[in-house]
């Protein structure tokens, strides 16, 4: 078998970084499927109602949907292991914040830069399994990877019925800080980008095409942010028979087509 090379130059077995990897998909989804069936609990801890607690999914999933199509570019800019790094701490600094949310208010506003950072966790990974096994041994490494994407929504229910029942609400946030320190530590010792990829970078950013479309990323979280909305709360609203369905595909239709005119 191949081995990786790891930051200190140090020839490594690939299933180690697949298994690093792993972990944050695990978490990421993980948390998603437990914030599911926590939602009453949230409720009544906050003091709000149930519809109006259905924002703390409805904030992730926006968030996340926003950054998903920008994290190639947002790899390309910084540098792939540096952008995973980066949401893997955040993910991890605002599970901690989630978890000390006074009210529904800073719940939602942490649950979206939550929803940022696990949006560039998958496509990042998806690409550094790529970059890390050779075509032969890429099948086994994805269905490694595609074991946590099937496990973590499976345990998801059952755990954070048990945690919510036994303990607080709160810690279904919390239990994502070792986890995401964990699968920090392990990336920054183990993963490296490819020299392929940093050269590809370097001629991209000699170019000039490294700069930023400011506009058409604005337009691009704009539209995607509000066509999830529509998906998520259209069949509670009617659809199109709700004016603030039908206000949000509007805009959500315009803001994509400028973006991408």
């Amino acid at each position: 078998m191949s081995h990786a090379i790891t930051p200190s130059g140090r020839a490594i077995n690939p299933w180690w970084i697949g298994l690093t990897l792993t972990i944050a998909t695990f978490m990421e989804l993980l948390d998603t499927s437990i914030a599911n069936v926590s939602l009453p609990h949230i409720a009544g801890g906050l003091g709000t109602s149930l519809d109006e607690a259905t924002w703390v999914l409805t904030s992730y999933l926006v968030a996340n949907a926003v950054v998903l199509p920008l994290s190639a570019w947002l790899s390309r800019v910084f540098g792939r292991k540096r952008y995973y790094m980066v949401c893997v701490a955040l993910f991890t600094a605002s599970s901690f914040l989630c978890g000390t949310a006074p009210n529904l208010g800073l719940l939602i506003f942490f649950r979206v830069l939550q929803g940022i950072a696990g949006g560039g966790l998958a496509p990042s990974e998806q690409a550094m399994l790529v970059d890390t096994f050779p075509p032969a041994k890429r099948a086994a490494a994805f269905g490694l990877y595609s074991m946590a994407i099937v496990l973590a929504p499976a345990l998801g229910p059952t755990l954070g019925g048990w945690i919510t029942d036994n303990s607080s609400w709160r810690w279904i946030f919390f239990i994502n800080i070792p986890i995401g320190l964990l699968s920090v530590i392990l990336t920054s010792r183990l993963v490296t980008d490819p020299p392929a990829f940093t050269e590809e970078r370097r001629r991209i950013k000699e170019s000039g095409r490294s700069r930023v479309d400011y506009v058409g990323i604005l337009l691009f979280a704009i539209g995607f942010g509000c066509l999830e909305v529509v998906l998520d709360k259209g069949q509670e609203d009617d659809w199109f028979g709700s004016p603030f369905i039908t206000a949000f595909t509007l805009v959500s239709l315009m803001a994509l087509i400028f973006a991408v005119a």
